[in-house]
């Protein structure tokens, strides 16, 4: 976020995702490389995101390693949820430039991540592990931190986009950015729509469901305003809208309407002096859903968040990182029993860092979250790490997380439980991370293990705590590029997990595997070859094992499996005039998989998208 500005040439010319060499903002809140902090990161950088074609974020996301977002492959009105090693779906914390956000009226607070279109955004860093001690609440599994994009290099610069695909799919986007002096900004619209497939599956295949299409709107405007050469002030605005139709049953046909927006305003102002920086920021987050043919009609909600936080470098080994931030999140029901509720959060919190000491390097960090009904709460962190011969990093990570219920589980229409207690956990996480020597090669080996108590699950109707949740799991990545033009991703993942509630028959405990829609096992390859400087060419192929899930047909709902899938893409583009103008074409699931991501929902099958971007 904030400083993040200042180092975006060094940011960009990173294209690696798990390179020793690059530059994260997120792992320690300012300007770090990985070889110096254990923190396990995945960069999805500008080039990758201009060369995901006609792809969404949750599609995107969804083929990196040790996440799965479910949906990715559905319908895009259907929900997309974000599990980070087979944590729940509201592990995650989801930032925008550094400044978190937060749909108060989505089930457990998740953020939509359908409200972001791809082409408003410069770079994405994937911070995993438990977070709370640097990012507060919900932070359990880790961090999406998704940076927009900024001003250009010259005065004004047209740049945009147009694609059209299967099923009537229709992308387009169009902005202004722009640099005076130290001084950018960027104007952005982006237009989405597609007729889209049945959302409910329709295993017969004569039933003709009717499709349930999608529209969305998005527009965007960032400021970066230099007063002076170390005082920047970057006002910024975001809205989205989305609408469309959805079926609300599995394996039924429907064509319930939906309409969500997102306003986002707020305004960051960084100061940097000769051995620091100092930081502050407003946002203010507004989210509103209706659902015309439902039960409940609409769902509005708001959130703010103030913050300020400094970075100090007491000695060229030591530095230090205190902030104190502000959260107040609030939510409107029309038809509950309690239509106007809200929580707030105050939360001060401090990192400090040795580095560089002989190769060594730790962090420590601690917040104290006081929350207006749960009271106080400290989370810490605890981050040695250790750089042999600039290539070779050991890093081990331990830190503790909390998460308080959500407005929706403390007090909603659905199953709302007043008297749920907060969520705790811990995680450990260990491995080894290397360059060679003529870069040629990445990789990093991860193990973790993570153990949650008074975890919230929808039981029988309702939102209860279980006991405890044990999570373990490897994760494998590496990227090769044995010729200039040749790079070659690969990635293997492990994730188990089980809880542990107290069963009334017996008297004793029940334990039982619930990462439900999660698979075991998944694999991910990406070849990218550059043919000449204009033609170039990917693959790309995830695999995604067994998995079950539970059939909400019957009552009780039964357990299900689902069979293990692969989905294999291609992609192509040629540029013109100085790479002024780029042609692309692609296929996402060239085999046609039919799967179920969830069980009684369609997925999207074979589909293929062309188009051009420009940039003037």
């Amino acid at each position: 976020m904030m400083t993040a500005v200042l180092c975006s040439h060094v940011l960009m010319a990173q294209e690696d995702t798990t390179s020793l060499d690059n530059v994260t903002v997120t792992a320690t809140r300012f300007p770090k490389k990985l070889s110096e902090t254990g923190k396990v990161v995945t960069i999805i950088t500008k080039e990758d995101l201009e060369k995901a074609g006609g792809k969404d974020l949750p599609q995107l996301l969804n083929e990196q390693a040790g996440i799965i977002i479910n949906g990715a492959g559905s319908n895009p009105g259907k929900d997309k949820s974000v599990y980070i090693r087979g944590a729940n779906y509201n592990y995650t914390v989801i930032l925008i430039n550094g400044v978190p956000v937060v749909d108060p009226t989505g089930v457990g607070g998740a953020f939509d991540l359908r409200m972001l279109p791809v082409d408003q955004i410069e770079r994405i860093e994937i911070l995993k592990g438990a977070q709370s001690a640097l990012y507060g609440s919900d932070a359990v599994a880790g961090v999406i931190n998704i940076i927009t994009r900024k001003g250009g290099d010259t005065p004004a610069r047209l740049y945009g986009g147009f694609s059209y695909g299967t099923r009537h799919t229709l992308r387009a986007h169009t902005g202004l950015n722009g640099s005076f002096g130290a001084s950018s900004y960027n104007i952005s619209f982006v237009h989405n729509e597609t007729r889209g497939i049945s959302e409910a599956k329709d295993t017969l295949g004569t039933q003709h469901f009717p499709s349930n299409g999608m529209l969305q709107n998005a527009i965007s405007a960032d400021l970066d305003g230099a007063l002076t050469h170390s005082l920047h002030i970057k006002p910024f605005v975001r809205y989205a809208y989305f609408t469309g139709s959805y079926s609300p049953e599995a394996f039924k046909p429907g064509g319930d309407r939906f309409r969500a927006s997102l306003m986002t305003a707020g305004s960051q102002a960084s100061y940097n002096f000769s051995k620091g920086s100092l930081t502050g920021l407003f946002s203010y987050d507004e989210v509103s859903r209706s659902y015309p043919d439902g039960f409940i009609k609409e769902f509005n909600g708001s959130k703010k968040t103030a913050e300020v936080f400094t970075r100090y470098d007491l000695h060229p080994y030591f530095q230090t990182l205190l902030g104190l931030r502000y959260d107040e999140v609030s939510m409107k029901q029309p038809n509950a029993t309690t239509p106007d509720t809200s929580s707030k959060i105050i939360s001060p919190y401090l990192s400090l860092f040795l580095r560089n000491l002989g190769g060594f390097n730790f962090e420590a960090g601690g917040r104290l979250t006081n929350h207006s009904k749960y009271g106080n709460n400290f989370t810490y962190t605890l981050n040695p790490s250790y750089l042999i011969n600039d290539r070779v990093k050991l890093f081990v990570n331990f830190g503790t997380a909390f998460r308080a219920p959500a407005l929706s589980e403390l007090f909603g229409l659905y199953g709302a439980n007043p008297n749920l207690k907060p969520e705790e956990s811990q995680t450990l996480e260990g491995g080894a991370q290397f360059t060679t020597t003529d870069k040629k090669a990445d990789a990093r080996i991860t193990g973790f293990i993570r153990n949650t108590k008074n975890i919230i699950a929808y039981v029988s109707n309702r939102y209860t705590n279980y006991n405890r949740q044990k999570d373990h799991g490897l994760e494998l990545e590496t990227t090769l590029r044995p010729v200039d033009p040749l790079t070659i991703k690969l990635f293997y993942t492990f994730t188990e997990g089980k809880v542990t509630t107290a069963n009334s028959s017996n008297n004793g405990d029940t334990t039982y595997n619930n990462l439900f829609r999660r698979p075991k096992n998944s694999f991910g390859a990406h070849i990218g070859y550059q043919v000449i400087p204009a033609l170039y060419i990917s693959t790309n192929i995830n695999y995604y094992g067994d998995r079950r899930d539970l059939d909400f047909s019957t009552y009780p709902s039964l357990t299900v499996p689902l069979k293990a899938y692969t989905l294999w893409d291609l992609y192509t583009e040629y540029s013109f005039l100085k790479q002024k103008l780029r042609v692309f074409a692609q296929v996402t699931n060239l085999l046609d998989a039919d799967y179920y991501e969830t069980y009684g929902y369609a997925v999207w099958g074979r589909a293929f998208n062309a188009g051009l971007r420009f940039r003037l």
